[in-house]
């Protein structure tokens, strides 16, 4: 969503999309500080909101994980959690969740597309080439 601290706008979209589509999505960010995001945004893309320093856990500790799933109202075996840093992804897997590695939005949304039967067609998102809620 904010690699490198720039947004990324295919990223938002597909969170538009999958909300769109009835699932229910969340922001899981390390974060020192409070004033780094544009929270504006986070109504229309996010169900749920776990930054960090606002709930005292990091990534990748198990407990934040934990946490964000369940303020989804989910298990961990019912989420998708997407990372641009693999020992996230890692650390996710190994609570449970299905992990993501994201490298560019295209890959992401077609894999996530073929994890949650949801169509993805918003051809924004591809730059070549159960139910779940998102995290």
């Amino acid at each position: 969503m904010f690699a490198a601290s720039i947004l990324d706008s295919a990223m938002q979209d597909l969170m538009r999309s999958l909300r769109r589509a009835g699932l229910r999505t969340a922001l899981l960010s390390n974060s020192w500080g409070r004033n780094d995001y544009p929270r504006q945004l986070f109504p229309e893309l996010f169900d749920v909101v776990v930054i960090s320093a606002e709930v005292g856990m990091r990534k990748p500790e198990e407990r934040i994980f934990r946490h964000a799933a369940e303020l989804l109202g989910l298990r961990p075996a019912e989420c998708v959690f997407i990372d641009d840093i693999e020992a996230n992804v890692l650390a996710a897997q190994a609570v449970g969740l299905v992990g993501v590695h994201h490298r560019e939005s295209g890959p992401t949304a077609e894999r996530l597309a073929d994890l949650l039967g949801v169509p993805l067609r918003d051809r924004r998102f591809y730059l070549g080439s159960r139910r779940f809620g998102q995290l």
